[in-house]
């Protein structure tokens, strides 16, 4: 009985890791191997910076939030600790646009807070 080597199957998941690899350099692109190989770390990057991505914009938030802050003349901390006492839930997210797009508005809020 002739050996199968079920060539059409190996075909296609060759061609699908080297379409993946499409504009990486030199052999990274043209050869199955290392196309492989870098298409393998590539994605396991893009799985770990899908997490990463949120905790680094949380920290941008808090630094532009904190800076806003100390211009207003209260720590972060502070800001965040009178805001949950006056039950003011306005995520981290909005009140970085706040102290970035509109100044007068969060010094505002840190004087209402601070009441």
């Amino acid at each position: 009985m002739p050996r199968a080597t079920n060539n059409v199957a190996s075909h296609h998941r060759r061609k699908k890791v080297l379409k993946l690899a499409k504009g990486y350099r030199l052999g990274r692109s043209k050869l199955y191997t290392t196309a492989k190989d870098a298409v393998d770390k590539a994605l396991s990057y893009a799985y770990r910076d899908r997490r990463q991505k949120k905790r680094n914009f949380r920290k941008l938030w808090i630094v532009r939030i904190n800076a806003a802050c100390r211009t207003n003349g209260v720590s972060y901390s502070q800001f965040i600790y009178m805001m949950n006492q006056k039950n003011i839930e306005l995520n981290r997210k909005a009140l970085a646009d706040m102290a970035m797009n509109d100044p007068q508005a969060f010094a505002d809020l840190v004087t209402t807070v601070s009441k």
